[in-house]
């Protein structure tokens, strides 16, 4: 049975989400404080965080880059802040989505298996190499000229289905449907913010980029 983290400081929201979440199946674990939920975490291994980013003391986006700094767990926000600028960092930081309260428990938890089903699907196992830079899948990790990238989940899932596909391009629903899968309920924007970084990733100059190219009206690709 996965395993979930609810953390939030809101006992109506971490009752109401657990309920839900044990009623779908899971095993829940829940806590009130960034300091309780990191202990949790480091204790049960969760397949899964869903994180409040207002939190005492420490917040989510604190508690995702820690958790960023060694894990590929997949990490869920939830928060009253609705401002794209907190989206967009939520995802920086490699959150695999954001969800705006109030929220409906039942989105939620599609949102939780949509990406419980893409993270724990069978990868596939051709490692890719393109110039100087190399995808490997089955150490999910990424280089350019042997320096690791260190790319967020959905930063190497992007760049790896990018570099299966050299010189094609991709809209951003396209690029949505075949790296966040057809559940996801996210905008073309993130596409736009994963593509901006990854571009500090593999770009000598990031604001002239010569490898991924906005194709105007159309999309984006990866020249190789």
């Amino acid at each position: 049975m996965m395993k979930l983290l609810i953390v939030d400081d809101e006992p109506v929201i971490l009752e109401t989400v657990e309920a839900k979440m044990r009623k779908e199946g899971f095993t829940t674990f829940v806590a009130d404080s960034a300091e309780e939920g990191m202990r949790l975490f480091r204790r049960i291994k969760p397949d899964l965080v869903i994180l409040d980013i207002m939190l005492p003391q420490r917040s989510g986006f604190d508690f995702c880059r820690a958790i960023r700094k060694d894990s590929n767990t997949p990490i869920i926000f939830v928060s009253a802040r609705a401002d794209e600028a907190d989206r967009v960092k939520g995802l920086e930081l490699g959150a695999d989505d954001y969800v705006v309260k109030p929220f409906n428990l039942g989105e939620l938890a599609a949102r939780v298996k949509a990406i419980l089903r893409r993270s724990t699907g069978e990868p596939v196992r051709e490692v890719i190499e393109s110039g100087n830079l190399r995808v490997d899948p089955r150490s999910h990790e990424a280089w350019i000229d042997d320096r690791p990238l260190n790319l967020s989940p959905k930063e190497f899932a992007l760049m790896y289905f990018l570099g299966r596909n050299v010189g094609q391009v991709f809209s951003r629903e396209t690029l949505l449907d075949r790296v966040w899968g057809r559940e996801a309920f996210i905008s073309g924007r993130t596409v736009d913010v994963h593509i901006r970084w990854l571009r500090t990733r593999i770009e000598p100059d990031p604001t002239n980029p010569t490898r991924l190219l906005t194709i105007r009206g159309v999309g984006y690709k990866f020249t190789g």
